[in-house]
């Protein structure tokens, strides 16, 4: 888009003071994004083709939409991405040593750290709602529309091109002055914005999240098998859980940060200033046999505006009984016995999901 020295001044201006109106509202950072993603298409495609979206049938549904945004909202122009810190401030400074050590305790349930709080959904969408009336109210009459993980959107890509951060090898955006702990969300616009310059590469020869990654989902540098991935196969995978990867899941019940917690960069994350990301109790801090003690209302109520409550009671049991499994593995005898009994209160179990989980956690 060519602009004259006065039109570029008055965006400079402009997104001035959008950062302003997004920090006031709890956003870190905000960014604009031009909307020719066709050099993503071929990339997008081969993934798709090799099935590494698993089961979320949704991603091969859309196809080429995820890279076209003009084609997802009609008349989109430009979208401006913002990036949203969520790290809990409670825990701690030494965030990253603490979550390392309950990943080594096996009676202890593990969630990732996103999830502890509100849903992000619902946090980021009206905030960033609320930031386009402000920019609609700035610019005149003006179609806008607001994204959050919500609709076939390729947000890193799109946070990387706006210069939010780069693209790490674990496929999460980092920044260098924050890590990779924070959400993304875009606004469409249909006007035409000078994109922001985008950030070079800061990964270099660093392997540590390859080498960590419980189940080696990350199958080569910028590349995610979601089949392999704990965190798709603890939320979006319906059924049971392959038996191969179970004995790796640990004591990961929701979720998985183990990339996140080896990444050097990740020694910036900055915390939270929302308070709706702060750690529920007890889902900060809870053992496995306690969460497995949960009936369905129980678990509806605790994690009454969650992340975690979309996956329901029967996959939260499939969860829990995994990683029982991987515990009775590990655990001495006073401590086994416990641990089958609790089991065995759900070895006849409605679900054949849960039933069937059950029986391999307490073979073990």
């Amino acid at each position: 888009m060519v602009q004259d020295d006065s039109d570029a001044l008055q965006q400079e201006r402009w997104r001035t003071q959008w950062l302003d109106w997004a920090q006031q509202l709890g956003f870190s950072q905000i960014a604009v994004a031009p909307v020719d993603l066709s050099d993503a298409e071929p990339g997008l495609l081969a993934w798709l083709n090799a099935q590494c979206h698993g089961e979320m049938h949704y991603m091969q549904r859309h196809g080429l939409r995820r890279a076209r945004p003009a084609e997802l909202v009609p008349g989109t122009l430009s979208v401006i991405t913002a990036r949203m810190n969520y790290l809990p401030p409670s825990v701690s400074p030494e965030w990253v040593q603490r979550e390392t050590a309950r990943l080594s305790n096996s009676q202890q349930a593990v969630i990732s750290l996103y999830a502890r709080g509100r849903d992000y959904h619902k946090v980021m969408r009206s905030r960033l709602q609320q930031l386009a009336t402000r920019i609609e109210q700035q610019l005149g009459p003006l179609g806008t529309r607001v994204f959050t993980d919500s609709a076939p959107v390729l947000e890193a890509e799109l946070a990387v091109r706006s210069g939010l951060g780069w693209r790490g090898k674990h496929t999460l955006v980092l920044d260098r002055e924050a890590g990779s702990m924070f959400f993304l969300g875009e606004i469409f616009v249909n006007r035409a914005l000078s994109p922001t310059a985008p950030v070079t590469d800061h990964c270099g020869s660093c392997q540590a999240c390859l080498q960590a990654c419980p189940t080696q989902a990350i199958v080569e540098p910028y590349r995610l098998d979601a089949r392999r991935c704990i965190s798709y196969l603890t939320i979006e995978h319906p059924g049971a859980i392959p038996e191969p990867l179970r004995a790796l899941m640990g004591n990961r019940i929701y979720g998985c940060d183990d990339c996140q917690l080896v990444c050097p960069w990740n020694k910036y994350a900055q915390f939270a200033v929302l308070p709706d990301f702060e750690q529920r109790h007890p889902l900060a801090t809870a053992t496995l046999l306690q969460l497995w003690g949960w009936d369905e209302p129980t678990f509806l109520a605790a994690t009454e505006g969650s992340p975690i409550r979309r996956i329901g009671h029967e996959r939260w049991l499939r969860n829990l009984a995994v990683a029982l499994g991987n515990a009775l593995r590990a655990a001495p005898s006073a401590q086994a016995a416990s641990l089958r009994a609790a089991l065995a209160q759900r070895r006849d179990h409605p679900s054949e999901l849960v039933r069937e989980h059950v029986g391999w956690a307490l073979a073990q």
